[in-house]
């Protein structure tokens, strides 16, 4: 899986809820923000609903964003963690387009 930028919302839908695990970790990259470290906790044909992690510790920020708005890639400076599971030397990588939204404590 190489830049998919092309692709339709059910096709990003099915690459996103592989991850949908919460033991594994993607990468998100925002216009303002990157390499953010996120756990995909839910996925439709429309949205993805991600719990980003923040500046403080054990406090996740949960945002949804739309599929439209969304390019999948891999990203290969991260590895998968879940030990149940092979070691895989890669993990998934969503764009959004936009900035961050605020996280509010």
């Amino acid at each position: 899986m190489v830049h998919r930028d092309g692709i339709g919302n059910a096709q990003k839908a099915s690459a996103i809820k592989k991850w949908i695990n919460p033991e594994e970790r993607v990468t998100v990259q925002f216009d303002d923000q990157g390499n953010i470290s996120a756990e995909v906790t839910d996925c439709t044909d429309q949205l993805v609903s991600l719990a980003l992690d923040t500046a403080v510790p054990h406090m996740r920020q949960k945002i949804s964003l739309p599929l439209s708005s969304v390019e999948i890639s891999e990203d290969y400076s991260h590895y998968t963690r879940d030990p149940d599971h092979p070691l895989k030397r890669k993990r998934l990588m969503l764009t959004a387009h936009g900035k961050r939204p605020a996280v509010v404590y």
